[in-house]
């Protein structure tokens, strides 16, 4: 399954990194720049292709990719020869004006946004369901006493149904979810039906420094009724079946799912279940089993709703589409300035390593309920892949496409060419950059593929 998951991530992977390097190859091509080399991957070519005067290639390490566009480095060989100035020749990079260059380098993070809607587009135009649960909550502080929490302090109390959030209406705990995860440190305005009363009140989230998103103390309230057995399995072999429903563990009353965790935590090696089964209170044991990395399986799948979103027209699905991948957009641009505010660093900063892990991971699970459903996940994440990659590389960062523009910005208000030492000493900042936050990146990879 981890090859597959891999194997998996690096196509996903390489159709993100492909749009980007196929937007820079275009507007090369468009503006009279000559492009010797289009490779997905790094490294010695594996395949290689020549057609006309461009040499398509695939690289041994399927992991980035690049445009070799002729005379992209002369500002190092003018920096050698101690030259004042690049000398323009046509047909390279920097014989184009700084305007010309600014296209090019800008269209390599503008596919990848272009990339993002098209695909969540096709989502919201052919429609799609997903398992989500309902809008109802429970405190974390209902089965922790160990820590006051945001919903702690807005009086918020365990089954409460949040049913709007600043003038959005919220159906789902995802809804939930993604309103305090991009809010971290924000008042917001919650409506909430307690037992069929309304109430208002404010809550405040606060950043959780693992993940750089907001949280308030609350975990989804989900009855404890089966929905399936895993073959093999404790439940299973106990012999817990579809419909049952959970009512005791070891003498403890389980209103919801989620009451499991305190007891499951001290990991007993067995468990006095308590169900109930069409009407009928029953009784078994059940002897837990222990994943590798040291968590503990049930085997018990529970109820969940299933959240239907009908096809949208053309004009529709763009619509959403463009909002959707703006959404996304500013929420990745915030999460950049998060970066400053003390957060674990090795938790917020992925790799490649990691990305590519998570986009299998990501398929594979949505391929485990449908052919559907994977192509779905799959084509989500990594619209948020494309559109986290545009981001980045719009920061105006030595070495990045945002770092190139602002150098050719600075060349065409000059009306004048940049010295090539200026070009060269940017650039050498850039890379020392990016190979230090390479590296760290690929540390924290390894941190987190060592708890999977």
């Amino acid at each position: 399954m981890l090859i597959m998951k891999i194997l998996i991530g690096l196509l996903g992977l390489g159709v993100v990194v492909f749009i980007h390097e196929l937007g820079h190859f275009l507007a090369a091509r468009l503006v009279g720049i000559e492009v010797e080399a289009f490779s997905i991957g790094w490294g010695n070519p594996i395949l290689k292709k020549q057609i006309g005067p461009v040499e398509y290639r695939i690289g041994m390490f399927p992991l980035g990719g690049y445009c070799k566009m002729r005379g992209e480095n002369e500002f190092q060989e003018a920096y050698e020869q101690r030259k004042q100035a690049i000398a323009p020749v046509k047909g390279t990079f920097f014989g184009v004006s700084p305007w010309r260059r600014i296209i090019v380098s800008f269209a390599g993070p503008f596919f990848n946004l272009i990339f993002a809607v098209l695909v969540l587009s096709v989502i919201w135009g052919a429609g799609f369901e997903v398992s989500t649960l309902e809008n109802r909550i429970v405190l974390v502080s209902s089965i922790s006493t160990e820590e006051r929490y945001p919903a702690d302090e807005a009086d918020l109390k365990t089954g409460d149904r949040i049913i709007q959030i600043n003038d959005h209406p919220i159906a789902t705990y995802h809804d939930i979810q993604e309103m305090i995860a991009v809010n971290p440190e924000k008042d917001l305005s919650l409506t909430v039906d307690r037992e069929g009363t309304l109430l208002s009140c404010t809550v405040r989230p606060q950043l959780d420094k693992s993940t750089g998103a907001g949280k308030i103390g609350v975990y989804f309230w989900a009855d404890p009724v089966v929905a399936s057995v895993n073959p093999g399995s404790p439940a299973a072999i106990g012999g817990i079946q579809k419909g049952d429903r959970i009512l005791t563990i070891n003498g403890t009353d389980i209103p919801y799912t989620v009451a499991l965790l305190p007891i499951i935590r001290t990991q007993p090696p067995v468990l006095s279940v308590g169900f109930e089964r069409e009407g009928q209170r029953m009784d078994t044991e059940l002897v837990l089993s222990y994943t590798d990395d040291g968590g503990t399986e049930l085997g018990i799948n529970y109820q969940t709703v299933r959240y239907h979103t009908p096809p949208l027209s053309l004009l529709g699905a763009v619509i959403k589409g463009i909002a959707e991948a703006w959404k996304t957009f500013v929420v990745s641009f915030q999460s950049f300035a998060l970066l400053f505010r003390g957060i674990d660093l090795t938790q917020a900063v992925s790799g490649p390593v990691r990305i590519t892990y998570m986009v299998g991971d990501v398929a594979t699970a949505g391929f485990g309920e449908s052919v559907s459903t994977g192509l779905r996940s799959m084509a989500s994440f990594l619209s948020l892949i494309s559109i986290a990659l545009c981001v980045m590389n719009l920061l105006p960062l030595p070495i990045l496409d945002g770092g190139m523009i602002l150098l050719f910005v600075i060349e065409g208000i000059k009306r004048k060419p940049l010295h090539p030492r200026a070009i060269y000493v940017f650039q050498t900042i850039g890379v020392v950059l990016i190979v230090g936050l390479m590296a760290f990146a690929v540390f924290g990879d390894i941190l987190y593929l060592a708890h999977r």
